[in-house]
């Protein structure tokens, strides 16, 4: 078989037909196409520093590029590919790129990159025991891994679910059945003002009525604080409500800002509660020593959120959720209908629809623990060590600019800031910092994102990138001093 420039391609030991019936797709033409994915992908990454953080296409624009009736006869595969490197694939952001500092970025690395493409390759599934032992098998390990990481119990429960929002889901269930038993219209449950969004967008699919989620307003430390929380929760009993699950927040979306876990975990404790964590991107920074610090307690808490495409430089998709009492999730999720009696397997072999919401799963355990295996933990405590001195840099280079006041500190790779318009009124100065986000994207030069803290618009990085540079940091605060 010929190339389209002439030159002979490596074949098989058979010329299978791994296309459909009508469209035959041979195994040197699937071993084509396939390099030249690689060099795609390759050369996108290659190409990183020139390109832009963020390139958001029109509506109209893209339905005129992409749209039309689904073809009824094949498509030259070239063709294809060529469509979505031009058409598809550039319209997006790249939380990948080394000036990427908007909300949480993703960084990824090229072994997730390639350990994604094994796992999808080979179709893996690791839904049952009996359909991906080795791949369940790997996802028990990289779940040991965390745990021990974390301080857990090395017996705790996880699985490896779609992301934070999921993954947050997972463990209150686990903590309403463990707590309650299961529904209860009087259980009530605590989060800050500063709780991410998805976990109060979990508790409503649980069937949780907003009235029943107490959202507790923080003082200037952004923090949830215990003696308020102890004042609410005396208060629930008091009205004959339950009383049943805190969540704190371990790093958050806005600032970085880690609850007082210990405390929290002192006041459960003495009120039989269950304390989740919702740690989806600051968790990973138990590894380094800040990190570590930031995040005293973590290891006493009943679950955990962490989201291993943040801050453990994962593709996405890939969340995680643990929680330290064994049997928590199975007795939350399993069910044995009978036409899984074939996968129900012995005691030690895992079926991991038992601990969460899919039965279909693919392996996203596969790209975590090949990273793990092929850098090492020390690479990564490196990386996450060289982020957050980014953050700290950002903040002490805006401290030496008197137009920019610093919001909040460099904690868990986020700074906030803003900047000064002294002339103007306070709605004006917030309009100003908000059109700076806009302004930005359309520059190109970085991606940066805005976030509202009592009442003030303020501008934030997220630094926990490992390509990123000092150099990246003064490009973006200099097109921020022209900007504005």
């Amino acid at each position: 078989m010929i190339d389209r420039d002439g030159s002979p391609l490596v074949t098989d030991h058979r010329d299978a037909n791994h296309g459909l019936p009508g469209a035959p797709l041979s195994s040197a033409e699937f071993r084509r196409l396939g390099h030249r994915v690689v060099d795609a992908i390759v050369d996108h990454w290659d190409g990183l520093e020139e390109a832009r953080p963020i390139t958001t296409g029109r509506a109209d624009e893209l339905r005129a590029r992409l749209a039309g009736p689904a073809p009824a006869g094949p498509t030259a595969p070239d063709a294809v590919i060529d469509q979505v490197l031009r058409d598809v694939l550039p319209f997006a952001q790249s939380g990948h790129h080394p000036r990427f500092f908007a909300r949480i970025p993703g960084p990824s690395n090229p072994i997730g990159v390639l350990a994604d493409a094994l796992a999808i390759g080979h179709n893996a599934f690791v839904g049952s025991w009996t359909g991906g032992s080795g791949a369940a098998t790997v996802e028990l390990i990289t779940l040991g891994w965390l745990a021990e990481l974390f301080g857990l119990p090395a017996d705790s429960d996880g699985a490896l679910v779609s992301g934070g929002s999921v993954a947050n889901m997972t463990a209150l269930a686990a903590a309403r059945t463990a707590k309650l038993g299961g529904t209860d219209e009087r259980a009530v449950v605590y989060l800050s003002d500063q709780a991410h969004a998805a976990v109060t967008r979990g508790l409503r699919v649980l069937g949780f009525a907003d009235e029943r989620v107490r959202v507790l307003a923080t003082g200037p430390d952004l923090r949830l604080a215990a003696d308020r929380l102890a004042a609410q929760v005396a208060a629930d009993r008091s009205a004959g409500l339950r009383p049943f699950c805190v969540v704190a927040t371990a790093g958050s979306t806005n600032t970085g800002v880690v609850d007082p876990l210990d405390e929290l975990a002192d006041l459960c404790g003495e009120a039989g509660m269950w304390l989740h964590a919702d740690a989806a991107y600051g968790g990973p920074a138990v590894l380094s020593d800040a990190g570590r610090a930031a995040l005293a307690g973590i290891q006493r808490v009943d679950s955990i959120a962490i989201d291993p495409h943040k801050w453990l430089f994962q593709p996405y998709e890939i969340g995680c959720v643990m929680v330290r009492h064994p049997g928590a999730l199975a007795q939350t999720f399993a069910l044995h209908p009978e036409y899984l009696a074939d996968v129900a397997g012995a005691d030690d072999e895992v079926n991991f629809f038992d601990r969460g919401i899919q039965l279909t799963r693919g392996s996203r355990a596969l790209k975590l623990w090949m990273t793990i295996k092929v850098f090492g933990l020390e690479a990564l405590r490196d990386a996450i060590d060289h982020t957050l001195a980014l953050a700290s840099y950002a903040e002490q280079e805006l401290r030496r600019r008197p137009q920019w006041e610093i919001v909040t500190p460099a904690s868990l790779a986020i700074v906030s800031f803003r900047r000064r318009w002294p002339s103007t009124g306070a709605a004006e100065e917030n309009r100003r910092n908000e059109a700076l986000v806009a302004a930005m994207t359309a520059d190109g030069r970085a991606a940066i994102s805005s976030t509202t803290l009592h009442g003030r618009v303020v501008l934030r990085l997220c630094t926990i990138n490992p390509r990123t540079t000092r150099e990246d940091i003064d490009t973006t605060i200099a097109a921020l001093d022209e900007l504005a």
